[in-house]
């Protein structure tokens, strides 16, 4: 299986979900339902960017990839800021970040393993806090402290591992390390959708209601299962056995869901239904991508100490 065996795939899938679609949107009678499968057609619309973005940015190469990441990573970082209220025009400290963010990726890029991996947790504990301080702002130290430091290491430094898997020397073809990439986004994004698919069919028990009543086991158990078998039919895309791929898809899309869980209870605490609007049918880009900053650390550590030199 070579990476344009996979994104040929995604075309087919796009392509027979925006048909179903509009068959769905053609067979509507309540006003619900519209409401249901407009968001559902809004979803997908917004799949087709998004997944134009990710093949243009793997076809052109690893400098491409960088930095549709660090973009997503500073959208993101804003949405995180804005809703802490440090995202203010007249606030230097937001700038501060998005250069951080930009260095991270810099490093990245260029292939510094190691510095890349303890970079921003180091820097940000010294840097955050002290311009926090200088700027004589008493009044929620701590809090704005500490919203700023979690914003930039879930925005951008736990996103970063995911092109970071483009760096890593693994036997095999060379385009392994972007089917690796690409294989990881299936998979996180595809459990993402097949847990709200088994939630709206067969979700009954909800897992943390006060937090989030949409997630239920039976989605969280369906969306998992699935994500993990269409993992292992893809296996052939990376150096896992199928064994390997079950129990790596497992545990990436387990650690997806809890990434989600997570943020949501973020919004759950400020009052937002969604972190932003820029993507319709999703919300905000950390709506999006929140899973994938849980999984992809994961997903890197398991490859580099496993599967490359």
């Amino acid at each position: 299986m070579t990476l344009w065996h996979l994104l040929a795939g995604t075309l087919v899938t796009l392509l027979g979900g925006t048909l179903i679609g509009l068959i769905l949107r053609g067979t509507a009678r309540t006003d619900e339902r519209r409401r249901t499968v407009a968001n559902i057609n809004d979803r997908i619309a917004a799949w087709w960017i998004l997944c134009a973005l990710a093949a243009l940015a793997l076809v052109l190469g690893a400098g491409a990839v960088c930095t549709l990441f660090a973009v997503f990573s500073i959208l993101a970082l804003r949405e995180l800021l804005v809703g802490a209220g440090l995202g203010g025009r007249s606030q230097a400290l937001p700038m501060l970040l998005y250069v951080m963010t930009a260095m991270q990726y810099l490093l990245v890029w260029a292939g510094y393993q190691d510095v890349f991996s303890t970079a921003i947790p180091i820097a940000a504990f010294i840097l955050i806090p002290a311009w926090n301080a200088l700027s004589e702002e008493t009044s929620h130290y701590l809090e704005r402290t500490a919203e700023a430091y979690w914003a930039l290491m879930i925005a951008t430094y736990s996103l970063s591992y995911a092109p970071a898997l483009l760096m890593l020397n693994i036997d095999g073809s060379p385009n392994r390390n972007y089917m690796l990439l690409f294989y990881l986004l299936i998979v996180t994004q595809s459990c993402d959708i097949l847990q709200y698919i088994w939630g709206k069919l067969a979700g009954r028990h909800r897992i943390a209601p006060r937090i989030s009543p949409n997630k239920t086991w039976e989605g969280f158990l369906g969306g998992v299962a699935s994500a993990t078998a269409l993992g292992v039919a893809l296996h052939s895309a990376t150096p896992f056995g199928p064994g390997m791929a079950a129990l790596i898809c497992a545990i990436v899309t387990c650690a997806g869901f809890l990434g989600g869980l997570t943020m949501s209870a973020i919004k759950r605490q400020r009052g937002l239904k969604d972190f932003g609007t820029i993507i319709p049918g999703h919300g905000g880009v950390m709506d999006r991508i929140d899973s994938l900053c849980f999984a992809a650390p994961i997903f890197y550590v398991l490859v580099r100490y496993f599967y490359a030199d």
